[in-house]
């Protein structure tokens, strides 16, 4: 098996199951295109395995995605394993990391639309779980988006509504992020 001629860098389990599900909507396979998506399991391991993939370990092209509250931690972690040009300004994007605003979630949501996120998980058979959560106290005046995103991180949920979101999305309405890291690798 030869090495992979490029690493993407992602949180988590639910942005590598979006990054996949968006790569097969463009018609690409990254496995076979020689892209590796490692889910690093959290932010905090950036430096780890920045560090075994990247120029100061098997010195492969990184890439990936954070979101916006980790920045300092992304920054840090890339710096740490001798990609210095990620404390500059514009650092993290020269370098091929792009910034979900506030978190995957809030990206696919806002890219797929409230209504027609709230239809996916009608259509998953979940309706009566977004309502009841919808109705505790704890949620009372807090905004649909809100609810949704609480719900969607419940219950394992997050991987199986990043796929169900991502096909359920209309062609051009990606998130940038995601597009931008697509067009890079």
């Amino acid at each position: 098996m030869s090495p992979p001629r490029a690493v993407v860098l992602v949180e988590g389990h639910s942005d590598l199951v979006a990054l996949q599900a968006l790569a097969v909507r463009r018609g690409r396979d990254l496995a076979s295109e020689g892209v590796d998506v490692v889910a690093m399991n959290g932010i905090t391991n950036t430096r780890t395995f920045a560090f075994r993939y990247g120029p100061l370990g098997l010195g492969l092209p990184l890439v990936g995605l954070y979101d916006e509250a980790d920045e300092a931690k992304l920054r840090g972690g890339l710096a740490a394993a001798g990609l210095r040009e990620a404390l500059e300004p514009d650092g993290p994007s020269r370098l091929g990391f792009f910034k979900c605003s506030a978190d995957l979630e809030d990206e696919l949501i806002r890219s797929l639309g409230l209504d027609a996120a709230e239809g996916v998980v009608d259509a998953a058979g979940e309706r009566r779980s977004l309502q009841r959560l919808a109705g505790m106290p704890a949620q009372q005046g807090w905004t649909r988006t809100a609810v949704l995103r609480r719900f969607l991180g419940g219950s394992g949920r997050k991987a199986r509504y990043a796929a169900l979101f991502v096909a359920a999305m209309e062609p051009g309405r990606e998130p940038e992020p995601f597009s931008a890291l697509l067009d890079r690798v």
